[in-house]
This record gives C-alpha cells, sequence and structure tokens, in this order.
C-alpha cells in the first residue's frame, strides 16, 4: 500500500502550481534576467555623447513588470522582479569576475559598481513602480503603466548612475575609478559644467521616457494576448 502512495502523481494543487510558474512567470523571469544583464553590460558603451547602449534595453523591464502586474497582479509582479534580480546580480557577479582585453591592460566585463548601482537601482525602482501600477490599476488603462515606469525609471537612473558613477563612491573599488565618466563637461553640451555621468543620466532618462511612453503599444497587445490565453486556458 505504501509505494502505491509513492508513485501516485502530486496532488492537483500542486500540478497546477507548477504549471501556473512554468506558463505564467516563466517567460517574464527569463525576459527579466535578460534585459538586466544585457543592460550591464551595454550600459558601458557610449551611444553618441550622452547614451549608453543600456539605454535602450534597460527600460523593458518595467514593461515585463507591468504586463505581470495587469495580468497576473502585484504577488506576480513581486515575484517577477525579486527572482529577476536575484539572477541579474548573479550573472553581473560573474561578469565582474569575467576580464576583458584593452590596450595593454585588462578590466572587468561588468565593474562592481555597476553591478552593484543596477541592483539597487532596480529592486527599489521596480518595487516602486509594482506599488505605484497597483494604486492606479482601475483608472484609464494607460495611467498605471505610464505613471508608474515615469517615476520608478527616474529612481533607477538617480541610483545607478550616482552609485556607478559618482566620486562619493570611488572607494567601493579603488582598482576601476571611471574617470572618463567623472570629468568635466558642460551640462548635454551646453549647459553647467558638470561630471559627464551626470549628463548620461539626464539622457538616459529622457531616453527611458520616450520608451515608456512607446512601450504603451506592445503593453496593450501583450496585456490582451496574455488575457485572452489564459481564458482559453481555463
Amino acid at each position: 500500500g505504501k509505494t502505491s502512495n509513492l508513485t501516485k502523481s502530486p496532488p492537483p494543487w500542486l500540478k497546477n502550481g507548477i504549471e501556473n510558474m512554468k506558463n505564467n512567470y516563466l517567460p517574464g523571469i527569463l525576459a527579466m534576467a535578460i534585459i538586466v544583464v544585457a543592460s550591464n553590460v551595454l550600459v558601458q558603451y557610449l551611444f553618441g555623447d550622452w547614451l549608453t547602449w543600456g539605454a535602450f534595453t534597460y527600460p523593458l523591464a518595467f514593461l515585463v513588470t507591468d504586463v505581470m502586474n495587469r495580468v497576473y497582479g502585484i504577488a506576480a509582479a513581486r515575484r517577477v522582479v525579486f527572482v529577476g534580480f536575484c539572477v541579474g546580480i548573479l550573472c553581473s557577479l560573474i561578469g565582474t569576475q569575467v576580464m576583458l582585453q584593452g590596450d595593454g591592460y585588462s578590466y572587468p566585463a561588468v565593474t562592481l559598481r555597476v553591478a552593484l548601482g543596477s541592483g539597487i537601482g532596480f529592486l527599489i525602482a521596480q518595487m516602486l513602480d509594482v506599488q505605484i501600477f497597483d494604486r492606479l490599476r482601475s483608472g484609464p488603462w494607460w495611467r498605471a503603466p505610464l505613471a508608474s515606469t515615469v517615476i520608478g525609471s527616474a529612481v533607477d537612473t538617480a541610483l545607478f548612475f550616482t552609485i556607478a558613477f559618482s566620486v562619493m563612491f570611488n572607494s567601493l573599488e579603488v582598482a576601476s575609478v571611471p574617470d572618463w565618466a567623472q570629468g568635466g563637461v558642460p551640462l548635454l553640451g551646453s549647459g553647467p559644467e558638470l561630471p559627464l555621468w551626470v549628463s548620461l543620466a539626464i539622457a538616459d532618462w529622457l531616453v527611458k521616457l520616450s520608451i515608456a511612453l512607446t512601450a504603451l503599444v506592445p503593453f496593450r497587445m501583450l496585456v490582451k494576448y496574455l488575457v485572452g490565453r489564459s481564458v482559453k486556458n481555463h
């Protein structure tokens, strides 16, 4: 009798839980992890004078969080943020151990400061995004994703650039001080003289704002698709 109990299939609630996790959360978790890792590497490469390549990939993290929040609720969104955060940090820390060859010198693929700034900025900004989205959930469909992304991305930009590039955090990683980002330049080419990273941060946030507006289209489409799919599955 005992052995037949062991070979029995798992109870329906457990089966459903695993199935839900696989179908609903996994795509969100994977998308989040890919975005965080790619952005950590791309933020170290300039695009034009004021932007880094990371500015174009990172805002998609807010799209993933908002879609999960709208379709599966606040608890699901928090789970995806937390797992995405852990995977992102793990990959970033691995990146700090990978050395790339420069012209007669080597440097880490991801600096410790970039990994820290990214992790802290990501977690605080995304949790704030989830909370604001939930508060505005019952208003017009565009209000929650737009407001939560605009505020969340401002917090994220401020935290990330300050930790990763400002002089006040130089003691975090003495061997890899980002001198290139700390030299004084006119703000966005024409304002008062400030460290380069301040121009980078403002330009980065302006890109995030424009992507937040553009992302309303895929947000609407993804929500419709996923809601339709979950209705079919039930």
